[in-house]
């Protein structure tokens, strides 16, 4: 069954840094682009950040830009999440998601273009 895995979240003080880390179990995202969303208990889903596949186009919502960095590692077959400068309104549960359909060189930050999903890491700013 083909699945992500989110890894990475924790607990972490205002102004801090986290790294989540996205695998895959049963296909590679070599050929899919990646989107990193988040959510707060009694809100909608949030788009943060993508990839495309080729890795040519990175996307960020302006609540993040400048703050989170999202890549890819072929080689590895990972994906990941560089969260610096958290702040406490960042607080939520983070969730992976992967798409081969949308085409090289473009990506949306929106969670209805992503077939897989993860099941989310949290991830709590707090002092």
């Amino acid at each position: 069954q083909w699945r992500l895995v989110e890894s990475g979240g924790g607990l972490v003080q205002p102004g801090g840094s986290l790294r989540l880390s996205c695998a895959p179990s049963g296909f590679t995202l070599v050929d899919s682009a990646i989107g990193w969303f988040r959510q707060v208990p009694g809100r909608e889903r949030e788009g943060v950040s993508c990839i495309s596949k080729d890795g040519s186009t990175r996307n960020y919502s302006e609540s993040v830009k400048g703050r989170f960095t999202i890549s890819r590692d072929n080689d590895k077959n990972m994906a990941y999440l560089q969260m610096n400068s958290l702040k406490p309104e960042d607080t939520a549960v983070y969730y992976c998601a992967a798409d081969r359909r949308i085409m090289k060189g473009f990506c949306p930050v929106r969670e209805e273009w992503y077939a897989f999903k993860g099941q989310g890491t949290q991830v709590t700013v707090s002092s």
